[in-house]
């Protein structure tokens, strides 16, 4: 056989084992998301920060961040739930590969080369908390800013486990207009540091 073919006929093989891993994790992820209101609570959120932001008026914007601190203190309580329920995953099926590009079976043979996504999610619980709760005492303008970057890292996380690293990183850049490494110095010290540790950075 021309060993052409024979490299092609691998690379559809391949692809569609990838495909149905994917799927699966999609699936799974979104079982436990589609018990909450998270997504359009993160779009509520930062919407309502860009809305503030392009206030003029000092008083108005003060009204505006006053008017967000709801949503944020839902956003908040409905994400720690989701990570509580999604703790309930099994350590393989919670397993996301390091490497940049999603190759099928990697996690599943080869757990030295894998995150648990139940930990990245904690990680990220303690850094959205930390920030709506506003425990390092910043200005409504730099809180909003922190909180932005703990979301978007969040949403990168969910992106990564669905699809892979690179994959999550396209997105966040195409969604947000924001480059992974800008997210990553954007976070609370405590959350890059925890970040960092985790995947080996």
């Amino acid at each position: 056989m021309d060993i052409f073919v024979v490299f092609a006929l691998l690379a559809i093989a391949v692809h569609v084992v990838k495909t149905r891993e994917q799927a699966q994790r999609i699936a799974l992820l979104g079982g436990y998301l589609g018990q909450f209101q998270i997504e359009k609570l993160m779009q509520d959120v930062l919407n309502g920060y860009q809305r503030a932001l392009g206030e003029a008026d000092e008083q108005r914007q003060a009204q505006v961040w006053r008017h967000l601190e709801p949503t944020e203190q839902t956003l908040c309580e409905q994400f720690n739930r989701f990570v509580l329920e999604f703790a309930k995953v099994s350590e393989p099926q919670a397993r996301l590969s390091r490497l940049p590009l999603a190759l099928p079976f990697v996690a599943q043979y080869f757990p030295s080369t894998a995150l648990d996504m139940r930990k990245l999610l904690s990680v990220h619980a303690r850094g959205i908390t930390q920030a709506c709760q506003n425990r390092l005492a910043q200005t409504p303008k730099r809180k909003a800013f922190t909180l932005s970057a703990e979301l978007m890292l969040m949403q990168h996380s969910c992106h990564w486990f669905c699809r892979s690293k690179m994959v999550a990183s396209t997105r966040l850049l195409a969604r947000h207009q924001t480059a992974y490494a800008q997210v990553l110095a954007a976070l609370a010290p405590s959350t890059r540091q925890a970040y960092g540790q985790l995947i080996g950075n």
